[in-house]
């Protein structure tokens, strides 16, 4: 990974609303249930900014994980169901842009994680992060999304 296609990013400081997917799916299960609430409460006209990560971690031996998933919102929305509020601090990152498939992320990550160990960064203990930029919805199902259209920025916790 080129220089050029690695930025730099201060993230600020976010108050989120979140949730959590476990299986063998958990990203789908995730993001249908806070599209769902989105929706439901008129949030997608905010423009608000959707991140995700692992959550737990994939392990040896079980096709089950966890997928979580934030979304930004204002100081007046409240916790509801299987959605809830946190806030988070913010920090500085390495970001490439992963543009396709989501099955290539382990890919991209691999290779971020390469281009910061080479530079003058070294890995920190905040929070991954896949901002998802474009989540196009297959048109004849709103719970099912066009993966090959996909674009996310990786961000790696660095100092």
């Amino acid at each position: 990974m080129e220089n050029k296609e690695v930025r730099i990013i201060e993230l600020p400081r976010m108050r989120v609303a979140w949730t959590i997917g476990f299986g063998e799916g958990p990203e789908m299960l995730a993001w249908n249930k806070m599209m769902a609430w989105l929706k439901q409460h008129n949030l997608l006209e905010t423009s608000p900014r959707m991140f995700g990560f692992n959550n737990p971690n994939p392990s040896a031996g079980s096709p089950n994980y966890g997928y979580e998933v934030w979304v930004t919102v204002g100081p007046d929305v409240q916790p509801e169901g299987e959605i809830g509020i946190k806030e988070f601090e913010g920090g500085l990152y390495a970001v490439a842009r992963h543009t396709g498939s989501p099955e290539f992320l382990p890919g991209a990550w691999q290779n971020l994680l390469a281009w910061v160990e080479a530079s003058s960064y070294s890995p920190a203990h905040h929070q991954w992060l896949e901002e998802h930029l474009h989540l196009p919805v297959v048109t004849q199902s709103p719970t099912q999304w066009d993966f090959d259209k996909m674009v996310f920025d990786l961000y790696l916790p660095v100092k």
